[in-house]
């Protein structure tokens, strides 16, 4: 299994887990192969993704495994997460990336009709109590846009900064803002992983981004 690249990773320890695994396997009809038997659902999950797997490979099987874990009525813990595991690069060790609360979606769409289904998407919002809140946006992240993604992004800083400045109170906190992210399904889950670790480093204290993920 070859993991995911990431440099200066955040979490760089996560106790109490157990393991999954989805392999690049081309003996396989779809070329993956889950291994999910060690995963237990009372503990934290590090789910390992070879990243030479398109998201149409591998995003079915981590879909199957949240929900396996949301639906658990068994030995249940609110309080454990789910972890890719990745190649901290810079460390030259591992380095996780959590993906608890991220809700995936496979749909059968266009992207020139993404516009269109977006506009029916609910706002998801943050249980913050606020007078501030902010309209829902998307992104639409191809082959061709994926190593621009700072360019894509830099709007939504933007907008984040002027709301975080207009505060009448320093204690106060925004209210949720939801970005649907749009992934081409042919793009590589190493690709993947270095569009959300960007992503994940506009999360502030003041500030929460709540992401929905479709696969088109």
């Amino acid at each position: 299994m070859i993991l995911p690249e990431i440099e200066n990773a955040e979490i760089t320890e996560v106790l109490d887990v157990s393991p999954g695994y989805v392999f690049y396997d081309e003996t396989q009809p779809d070329s993956t192969l889950l291994n999910r038997k060690n995963l237990i659902v009372s503990t934290n999950w590090l789910i390992n993704v070879d990243k030479r797997l398109t998201l149409k490979q591998a995003i079915p099987h981590i879909k199957f495994l949240q929900d396996k874990k949301r639906n658990a009525e068994m030995h249940k813990n609110e309080d454990a997460k789910n972890y890719f595991s990745c190649n901290d690069i810079s460390k030259k060790s591992l380095g996780f990336l959590e993906f608890t609360d991220v809700h995936f979606e496979i749909i059968n769409t266009h992207k020139d009709s993404i516009p269109f289904y977006a506009s029916k998407s609910k706002l998801v919002e943050d249980e913050v109590n606020s007078e501030f809140s902010i309209s829902e946006t998307y992104l639409i992240i191809n082959s061709k846009n994926k190593n621009e993604v700072e360019n894509l992004i830099k709007p939504v800083l933007e907008q984040k900064k002027q709301i975080v400045l207009a505060l009448p109170d320093e204690n106060m906190k925004i209210k949720g803002f939801s970005i649907d992210m749009y992934f081409d399904k042919n793009l590589s889950f190493q690709d993947y992983i270095t569009i959300k670790y960007k992503l994940d480093e506009l999360n502030v204290d003041k500030f929460k981004i709540i992401t929905n993920e479709f696969i088109y």
